[in-house]
C-alpha cells in the first residue's frame, strides 16, 4: 500500500462487533454492562503503546523546550478530543494558548457543529498549517481513528516536508497515518459497540493517550515537582488557594508562611520552593531557577 492510498484501506474500527449484535433487544442496565465488557480492552490497548507514547513524549519535550508548540489536528471527534488536550494545558500547566492549540477540519466552527466534507480535504490542511506558519521547530499531532483522514494525512505530509515532528494518534492496525508519521501511537481498541461510532472505545482510547502524551511533556519540562502541579497559573481566587496548598504539601509551612513564601515568589511556586530549599532570596532564586531553564527538578539537591 502506497503511505497514503487509503482506496483499499479496511478500517477495523468501522466493522461490525459480534459481541454487541443484540444490544438492541437489552434493558438498561445490561446495555451498560456490555459497553462496560467493551471498554474493558480500551486501557489494554492503550498499556501496549506505552514505548511509543514514550518516545513522543521525549521527543515533543524537546521540541518544545526549543521553543517549538504542539499542535492538534484532526477531523470530528478526534479533532475535538485534540483541542480539548491543547486547551487543558493553559489552566493546567500555564501553557500559552499561542504554544498548544488544535486546529480542526472546517475551522473553529467545527468543534460545535459538523462541517461536512471538510475532513476528505488534504488541501485544508495545508492551509491551516501555513496559516499558523508551521516551522521544523513544532511538533504536529495528527488524530484520527480510522488513520485514513485526508485531511490528517495531508498534515502528516506537510509537517514531514518542512521538517517538523510528527506523531499519529490512530486505532487501526497498520494505517496509512501509522505509515506518514514519525511516531506512531495506534491503540487497536477493535469494532465499537455501535458499528463505526468512534466516538466510544476509539475516543476513549485517543483520550487516554493524549493524557498521557501532554502530561509526560509537561513533566520533562519541569512542570511537576514530586506529583504536584507547580506551574499552575494563579489567575483566580481558587488557583491563588491552590497555589498555597501546593507548597504546604511540599514544604513544611503554615499556611500563612506559604502565602508570604508566594507572595515573596512573584506567585512562581518553582521559584517558592527553591527560595525555600536552597534559602535564597528571590533574585538568586530566580537566577537559578532560569540558569536550569526553568526545570527544578533538574537543581541539585532540589528534593533533599
Amino acid at each position: 500500500m502506497e503511505v497514503n492510498d487509503v482506496s483499499n484501506f479496511q478500517s477495523v474500527t468501522e466493522t461490525r462487533n459480534a459481541n454487541t449484535l443484540n444490544i438492541g433487544t437489552l434493558d438498561g442496565p445490561a446495555i451498560a454492562a456490555l459497553i462496560a465488557h467493551e471498554d474493558a480492552a480500551v486501557p489494554q490497548a492503550v498499556a501496549k503503546e506505552a514505548d511509543n507514547i514514550g518516545q513522543a513524549i521525549e521527543l515533543a519535550a524537546q521540541r518544545f523546550k526549543n521553543g517549538g508548540r504542539l499542535i492538534y489536528i484532526g477531523a470530528g471527534t478526534s479533532g475535538r478530543l485534540g483541542a480539548l488536550d491543547a486547551i487543558e494545558l493553559t489552566p493546567t500547566y500555564g501553557v500559552p494558548a499561542s504554544r498548544a492549540f488544535g486546529l480542526l477540519a472546517g475551522g473553529q466552527k467545527a468543534m460545535y457543529v459538523a462541517v461536512e466534507g471538510a475532513e476528505d480535504s488534504r488541501t485544508l490542511a495545508v492551509d491551516d498549517l501555513k496559516e499558523q506558519r508551521l516551522t521544523d521547530a513544532d511538533v504536529v499531532i495528527a488524530v484520527a481513528a480510522s488513520g485514513r483522514t485526508p485531511y490528517c494525512l495531508g498534515a502528516l505530509d506537510y509537517a514531514n516536508e518542512l521538517g517538523a515532528l510528527t506523531i499519529s494518534v490512530t486505532c487501526n492496525p497498520d494505517n496509512p497515518m501509522q505509515a506518514s508519521s514519525q511516531v506512531a501511537i495506534n491503540p487497536v481498541v477493535g469494532p465499537e459497540v455501535i458499528t463505526g461510532s468512534t466516538r466510544m472505545k476509539a475516543g476513549s482510547a485517543q483520550k487516554m493517550v493524549l493524557n498521557s502524551l501532554s502530561t509526560g511533556i509537561m513533566i520533562k519540562l519541569g512542570y511537576v515537582y514530586e506529583n504536584l502541579m507547580i506551574n499552575v497559573q494563579a489567575t483566580n481566587e481558587k488557583l491563588v488557594k491552590r497555589s498555597i496548598g501546593i507548597l504546604q504539601q511540599i514544604l513544611p509551612l503554615s499556611m500563612d508562611q506559604a502565602q508570604t513564601l508566594f507572595e515573596t515568589a512573584h506567585h512562581n511556586i518553582a521559584v517558592g520552593i527553591i527560595m525555600h530549599k536552597k534559602q535564597l532570596a528571590y533574585p538568586a532564586a530566580l537566577a537559578l531557577f532560569e540558569q536550569n531553564h526553568g526545570d527544578i527538578n533538574q537543581i541539585e539537591g532540589i528534593y533533599a
